[in-house]
């Protein structure tokens, strides 16, 4: 009976309403609520969580919407192993990558570069590639590793007896968020949030510095802090006449990246898609796949796009922070989020599983917590 009524709220396609159908302003490059703190935008979200466990009895519920992963994927969980849950299907569209544990090897430190680049020949992964850590979120720590130099000082600074991914450089220019749901006991799910990622870039002519070229920017200026961070050391170089330089590479809005509502382009085609590569992956039920793509027209068919990471109960409907979205939109989508995952979690419950307890759930968090400053500044 719980799975059949969270079906027909799934067919409603709660989060797939536009943020907004009215002509975008032309000097609107942040939406009302885009840089409020995050403490600030999310207290309401608190409150809800706070009365939906009241109502179900259990504070930690929604660790349960995703059996299969530890906490559900809500906090303190191993990417990787996610990633290996993947079934037939999945792993046909996954990057490639492998996993090493800094300072485990015999002899480490001076051992975890050979030992690193003995993992990535054996898994075929090439400089340039990707480094993020196994723990993680919002984008810490996720590097671009350009040469055994660069590797060789990110796994200097990172914490001891703690896993990285090394995953293949994706040279695709699209990014998109797929969000899925499928309530436990029923037959199909839904695509029911698309974000499309977007990496803001500055062009070079020859006479202003990086800073200047970002303080010239109207989007970017508000947000040079977080690009000061990333980029002191060329603060004060002059870009080349033509030179593009990246402002951002991780995907993740706190990161600066750019994010767009892209619901108006899910398909029958794409949502075949994600359904096959979620069904393969064991009591998977509420999630976003991470993916790069050629063409948004290709995606749109669910072909030639490259699975980079799959997200379980912590995952956002990131929608909403396309610059056009009312507050109200927003959070109508999440406070509808939040009651998926105690209704998913419920009906996981019901079905005999066991939600994680608040003392372990805590520890999780404070791991994670700690895991996340002690990374390097993302790329």
């Amino acid at each position: 009976m719980i799975g059949a009524a969270i079906a027909n709220k799934l067919r409603q396609r709660p989060f797939r309403r536009a943020s907004s159908n009215t002509p975008e302003p032309a000097d609107r490059v942040f939406s009302a609520f885009e840089l409020w703190p995050w403490f600030l935008f999310y207290l309401p979200l608190a409150i809800q969580w706070i009365a939906l466990a009241l109502r179900h009895r259990s504070l930690t519920l929604p660790m349960l919407a995703n059996p299969g992963m530890q906490a559900g994927g809500l906090v303190g969980e191993s990417k990787s192993e996610i990633l290996s849950q993947l079934g037939r299907e999945g792993r046909k569209w996954v990057a490639p990558y492998t996993c090493f544990t800094v300072g485990l090897a015999a002899g480490a430190p001076a051992t975890d570069l050979p030992q690193a680049l003995a993992a990535l020949e054996t898994a075929g992964i090439e400089f340039p590639f990707v480094a993020k850590p196994d723990i993680g979120c919002r984008g810490a720590g996720v590097c671009v590793i350009a040469d055994p130099d660069e590797l060789s000082r990110y796994l200097a600074d990172f914490p001891r007896r703690e896993r990285i991914i090394f995953q293949k450089l994706i040279d695709l220019d699209g990014e998109a968020g797929i969000f899925y749901v499928r309530a436990p006991g029923t037959d199909r799910g839904r695509i029911v949030s698309v974000t499309l990622k977007f990496f803001p870039k500055v062009v070079g002519d020859g006479r202003a510095t990086l800073e200047q070229l970002v303080m010239a920017d109207n989007r970017a200026r508000r947000l040079k802090d977080v690009y000061l961070r990333r980029h002191a050391a060329q603060w004060d170089r002059v870009l080349a006449p033509g030179e593009v330089f990246p402002l951002v590479f991780a995907g993740n809005h706190c990161r600066g990246a750019v994010f767009c509502d892209g619901n108006a382009h899910i398909t029958a085609a794409m949502e075949e898609r994600f359904e096959s590569i979620a069904r393969g992956m064991p009591e998977f039920y509420f999630g976003r796949f991470d993916v790069r793509y050629a063409s948004l027209d290709d995606l749109k068919r669910g072909e030639s796009f490259v699975l980079i990471e799959v997200n379980g109960a912590g995952s956002e409907a990131t929608h909403i922070w396309d610059r056009n979205t009312r507050l109200r939109d927003a959070y109508k989508a999440l406070f509808e989020q939040q009651r998926m995952l105690f209704e998913f979690g419920a009906a996981n419950r019901a079905r005999g599983f066991s939600a994680i307890r608040l003392i372990p759930c805590l520890r999780l968090w404070l791991r994670q917590f700690w895991l996340t400053r002690s990374y390097r500044e993302s790329s």
